[in-house]
């Protein structure tokens, strides 16, 4: 039975002011493994010479962890929060070394071989992430899908949107400096929080660097609490929410100028194109595209705003600045500017049929100068209401903004 007291005692083994390096371990039902894990962390810490301490973050272990942890002379701290992110952010929060190495407690990374780690945060860089398919991935140590799909498809995506230097965005073997780390204002409680220390550091600036990792089978007798689909999904989840360049700004362009340009082409009369001929039909579907381009590319200005103002994201996207700099003036203006020219157009529009006295007209001939109209007030419409938006955001108390 663990008692306050005998948790105590392990705390004070180490006088917090000689602490150079916590080896956190999160801890979820892993007695068959921790043990091994204990011993390495331990066994490295007194080969090398680095003071150190080894904190194990559990969170609800019903399997006796808690008392191997404190068995093992190891520093234990409860964690109430269910999560992967949420033990791990716990452990750094209570960790009294000035860095932090991370890893699993299921036996599947080397707590003996941390040096590399050591010297690289020592040497300055603020993040320092194993590379498991640099350093070896033995046979039965990652599942196919996750080896040839899940990790390098989700760290490609890192790497694209956030100019990430990192290659292995998911490997749980990690060291960092814990000031800065706590910095970064981290929040996500599940399996996704691997990401948000990667993006944020990123996003942030941190010196960042990787180092070979070797990845071993597990020793678990349970099945692993990672969930490929689920956890995989949380984690593109978050690279997308935090990439609103991304996901709105560049197919919103893509589509406002697609759209743009087949407008006009198609508003000046049919477009032969080899066997087929665009016509009125296909100028609908090209002024509806300019459209929910222009609201993808408000949208994104909006929500990066937002999202900078109280502190998501640290700066604001490279593309995305001007929708903190444009006033609500300039954009009500423009927004005048369309809805008049969609006026001319619906006038125009009346002229046609007003000279057939107001009876039948040829469908083809009228739409191509009505959707134009629509379509030009509608984006009107848009822009005003996305311009009150930015407004509102802009008015909002915010996080001061941070240089990259």
């Amino acid at each position: 039975m663990i008692t306050a007291e005998r948790q105590a005692t392990a705390m004070r083994v180490v006088p917090p002011e000689l602490i150079e390096l916590t080896i956190l371990m999160p801890c979820l039902n892993e007695a068959r493994t921790l043990p091994a894990c204990l011993r390495k962390a331990q066994a490295f810490l007194q080969r090398s010479g680095v003071s150190g301490e080894v904190l194990v973050a559990d969170n609800g272990s019903t399997d006796g962890s808690q008392d191997i942890a404190l068995a093992a002379g190891a520093q234990l701290l409860h964690v109430h929060q269910r999560g992967y992110g949420a033990a791990l952010l716990a452990g750094i929060k209570a960790a009294r070394g000035r860095y932090v190495i991370m890893g699993d407690s299921d036996d599947s990374y080397d707590f003996s071989s941390l040096q590399a780690f050591v010297d690289a945060l020592r040497a300055g860089h603020h993040l320092v992430m194993g590379n498991r398919f640099a350093g070896g991935i033995r046979a039965g140590a990652m599942p196919p899908l996750h080896r040839y799909l899940g990790n390098p498809v989700l760290s490609f995506i890192g790497r694209m949107f956030f100019r990430s230097p990192v290659r292995d965005f998911h490997c749980g073997l990690r060291g960092f400096d814990r000031v800065e780390m706590l910095s970064l204002g981290l929040q996500s409680s599940g399996m996704e929080f691997a990401s948000e220390m990667v993006v944020k550091a990123t996003l942030r600036g941190l010196r960042i660097t990787e180092v070979p990792t070797t990845l071993s089978p597990d020793g678990r007798d349970h099945p692993p609490h990672l969930r490929s689909w689920r956890d995989g999904w949380r984690h593109l989840r978050f690279l997308l929410i935090h990439a609103p360049a991304w996901l709105f700004m560049y197919p919103g362009l893509l589509l406002f100028v697609t759209g743009f340009i087949g407008s006009v082409a198609l508003t000046l009369g049919p477009l032969p194109l080899g066997l087929v001929t665009l016509d009125v039909h296909s100028l609908l579907y090209a002024a509806a595209a300019a459209n929910l381009g222009l609201q993808m590319v408000m949208f994104a200005g909006a929500s990066s705003f937002h999202a900078v103002r109280i502190g998501i994201l640290p700066s604001m996207p490279h593309g995305l600045g001007w929708a903190k700099r444009i006033s609500l003036e300039v954009f009500l203006l423009a927004a005048l500017a369309l809805f008049v020219a969609g006026l001319g157009f619906a006038a125009a529009s009346i002229l046609q049929w007003s000279q057939m006295r107001f009876g039948a007209i040829d469908p083809a001939r009228l739409m191509r100068v009505v959707i134009p109209a629509a379509t030009l007030m509608l984006a009107a419409g848009q822009l005003a209401m996305s311009a009150f938006l930015l407004e509102v955001i802009r008015l909002s108390p915010h996080v001061p903004e941070q240089a990259p």
